[in-house]
């Protein structure tokens, strides 16, 4: 290269382009909400879980460059919902976990104190998405006791079959959503293809898939479909036969039984101090069922087992909920050869709207119609909490009533809320990849967390 070609160097200029500045970052409080070094004492023994059993293992000689505070979720698909965890790793080893919820906020149940109680249902059955009918349910029960009424014996009858039916269809997203995450695709295509036929009964009872608005105070909003025992009946013939296949598919599978058996393991003095309920519960060995110890709608009156588990790992949690819909099924095929004739809701009509048909022939009827469904029926001043089994737990509904066609306070019991308080427990000292098991095994439903 010759002088005469040789250039200078390329001289950089610095150049200002409108709307190019630096943003100004304003500061928040969500670092509240982050582990921090400085916790108290109490803190700490909190999130490490020596308040009932130190789990915790630390290597005192781990430096801090040894460790790691990482985030999964909120928006990760093995969390099953708008769940954010914090988990600090001594490199594949989970030490610590901490749950940070509150990215859905329904506010559901402060609208229901902006809706009628006649309008209540159609709320709360938007809550636990998977369980619908158990959110109707401890509702109308709720405002049951209120009225101090009680539903005609074929209503009671269409709300055990109803709620068992949704209990197995919600086990089916659990068993399908914990093989999906652990790599197990099969087990997520059969157990949502058993569910469709279960949702079609129920389109085909209330109208819809989901947030039926069918349970409600004084009955259910419809009598059974015709043809509803044969319906039934195929979903009784059929279901025994692919549950054996769910069986012959992973009981013996060495990969299942690797990635399930002790792993996520709560104690059952655990549970009982967290206040767990549901299959995580008996899963520990806790024998303890609102079917059997506080019964509703006359589910006294069936024969079915109470499935419990002795380990309180991933293992025992499906196990029981695979036990669970055999015992569910029990249950719907008395409810269908024993079902009630008569009524499916009460006959008072400060209550109940009147036939469709009278609409048509009677003045009164359209004038009593128009006004229950605009102004509501009133209920007596009081408060009471009922509970239900949900397929996640105890499911309850604390009402105040002053009078008015309005509630004046309404709060849930959302067992998701609570069984959640167990992950940090159940992943200490656990490997980062048992992370996704542990999660579904609890079958946590976000919109049961953020009410």
């Amino acid at each position: 290269m010759t002088d005469e070609t040789k250039k200078e160097p390329t001289e950089i200029v610095d150049v200002w382009v409108a709307g190019s500045e630096e943003p100004q970052i304003q500061p928040t409080d969500e670092g509240a909400q982050e582990i921090s070094a400085d916790e108290t004492p109490d803190r700490l023994d909190s999130q490490f879980g020596r308040v009932v059993d130190d789990d915790y293992l630390f290597d005192d000689e781990a430096t801090d460059d040894e460790r790691m505070i990482i985030n999964m979720g909120p928006q990760h698909p093995s969390t099953h919902g708008v769940l954010r965890l914090q988990i600090e790793l001594e490199g594949e080893v989970i030490r610590r976990t901490k749950l940070i919820i509150g990215y859905l906020h329904t506010g559901m149940e402060k609208t229901a104190e902006q809706l009628t109680f006649g309008q209540g249902p159609t709320n709360v059955t938007r809550m636990d998405y998977l369980a619908p009918f158990h959110e109707e349910l401890a509702f109308s029960l709720a405002v049951e006791t209120l009225l101090d009424i009680e539903v005609p014996p074929r209503a009671a009858a269409i709300r055990v079959l109803m709620t068992e039916l949704n209990r197995v269809s919600s086990h089916l997203v659990a068993l399908a959503t914990n093989g999906l995450d652990m790599g197990a695709l099969s087990i997520f295509i059969y157990g949502f293809r058993e569910r469709e036929s279960i949702l079609d009964f129920f389109e085909k009872t209330t109208g819809l898939r989901m947030n039926h608005n069918y349970i409600r105070p004084g009955g259910v909003a419809a009598d059974l479909p015709p043809g509803w025992k044969d319906d039934v009946a195929g979903i009784l013939k059929d279901f025994p036969r692919r549950f054996d296949q769910y069986d012959d598919l992973l009981k013996e599978n060495p990969i299942w039984l690797s990635r399930t058996k002790g792993v996520g393991v709560i104690s059952s003095e655990e549970a009982i101090a967290f206040s767990i309920t549901g299959p995580a519960l008996r899963a520990a060995g806790v024998d303890w069922d609102l079917r059997k110890v506080f019964p509703y709608s006359g589910i006294e009156n069936y024969e079915f087992d109470v499935p419990i588990g002795e380990n309180g790992d991933v293992y025992d949690r499906y196990r029981v909920r695979i036990d669970e819909m055999w015992e569910s099924l029990k249950i719907v095929e008395q409810v269908m050869d024993g079902m009630p004739k008569g009524d499916f809701r009460v006959g008072d009509r400060k209550i109940t709207p009147p036939p469709r048909a009278r609409i048509d022939e009677s003045m009164e009827a359209l004038i009593h119609h128009f006004k229950l469904f605009t102004e509501g029926f009133k209920v007596p001043p009081g408060e009471t909490y009922v509970a239900v089994e949900s397929p996640r737990g105890e499911l309850g509904c604390y009402l105040v009533s002053d009078g008015e066609a309005i509630p004046y306070r309404m709060h849930t019991r959302g067992p998701s809320f609570y069984n959640l308080q167990s992950l940090p427990i159940a992943m200490a000292d656990s490997l980062m990849a048992d992370t996704v098991a542990t999660i579904a095994s609890i079958d946590p439903v976000m919109g049961d967390v953020d009410r």
